[in-house]
C-alpha cells in the first residue's frame, strides 16, 4: 500500500501467481481499506502488479484456510470495501478473474487496458459467485446478460466489459492507464472532500430506496455539509 494525504494505492503483489488472493492477503486488504477510510482519503486505487489484476482466489489456500465462521478474511475485506466512503478506482491491466471481476462491481470507476480479460468461472468450479455479484451484476447489465456471463463463465475482453458497463474506459496500454489514472485521481482530489465522500456514500446507500426516503436522506446529508447559520448570513451580506 502506498499513501498520500489524498490518494491511497493498494496493489496486489503476488505476480508469480498472477496475484491470486490468499486468506492472508484478504486480511491485509481489509486492514489497508480500514486504514484508508480512517485517513479520510479522497481516492483509493486498487490495482495489481506484474501484468495481472488478479487471477481470483488461490484455490489451494482456500482449501487449506476455508472461509468459515461469521467474519473470515474475505468477509472482513468485503465489509471494509462496501463501507468505504472514499472514491474507489480500479486500474486493471491483464487478467481479472473471479473476485477480480466481482470486486469491480463495487468500484466507482474501472479503467482497463485493451489486453485485460475478465471471467466469472464460479459455476465451473462448483461454486456460486461472491461479493453480492448476483445482485449487482443484473442491476448493471440486465438479467439475461448477467446470466450469460455467470452461467457460461466464458472469458470476455475489455471492450465487452466496457460495453456492458463493468469498465468505465479502456486505454491502449499500461502507460496510457497510468496517465489516465493520474488525471482522473487529480480531478477527484481537487473536489471539496466532504462533498465528494458524502456523494459517494449516497450513491451506494441501500437504505433509502424510494424517492421520498431518498429526498429525506439527501436533505439530511446536505444540511450536514452547510456552514452554521451565522456564517451563511455573513456570506449573504
Amino acid at each position: 500500500m502506498s499513501t498520500s494525504s489524498d490518494v491511497v494505492t493498494i496493489r496486489l503483489n503476488r505476480p508469480d501467481k498472477r496475484n491470486a488472493i490468499t486468506a492472508a492477503m484478504y486480511t491485509a486488504l481489509a486492514d489497508a481499506l480500514i486504514a484508508a477510510e480512517a485517513s479520510a482519503a479522497a481516492v483509493v486505487v486498487l490495482t495489481g502488479a506484474g501484468g495481472a489484476f488478479t487471477a481470483g482466489n488461490d484455490l489451494q489456500d482456500m482449501r487449506d484456510n476455508p472461509p468459515v465462521g461469521d467474519n473470515p478474511p474475505p468477509v472482513r475485506f468485503l465489509a471494509a470495501l462496501t463501507g468505504l466512503r472514499a472514491v474507489l478506482v480500479a486500474a486493471v491491466d491483464g487478467p481479472a478473474i473471479g473476485v477480480g471481476t466481482t470486486v469491480l462491481l463495487h468500484c466507482d470507476f474501472v479503467y482497463a487496458t485493451a489486453r485485460s480479460t475478465f471471467r466469472l468461472p464460479f459455476v465451473d468450479l462448483g461454486l456460486v459467485p461472491e461479493a453480492a455479484s448476483t445482485l449487482l451484476l443484473p442491476r448493471l447489465v440486465g438479467h439475461q446478460r448477467a446470466a450469460e456471463l455467470m452461467l457460461f463463465g466464458e472469458r470476455f475482453d475489455a471492450a465487452t466489459a466496457a460495453n456492458v458497463g463493468i469498465v468505465t474506459a479502456v486505454v491502449a496500454d499500461g502507460t496510457a492507464l497510468d496517465q489516465l489514472l493520474a488525471e482522473r485521481t487529480a480531478a477527484l482530489v481537487a473536489k471539496p472532500r466532504a462533498a465528494l465522500r458524502a456523494t459517494k456514500a449516497l450513491l451506494v446507500d441501500s437504505t433509502a430506496r424510494t424517492v421520498p426516503a431518498r429526498l429525506v436522506l439527501d436533505r439530511r446529508v446536505l444540511q450536514s455539509l452547510l456552514p452554521p447559520a451565522p456564517d451563511r448570513a455573513h456570506e449573504a451580506q
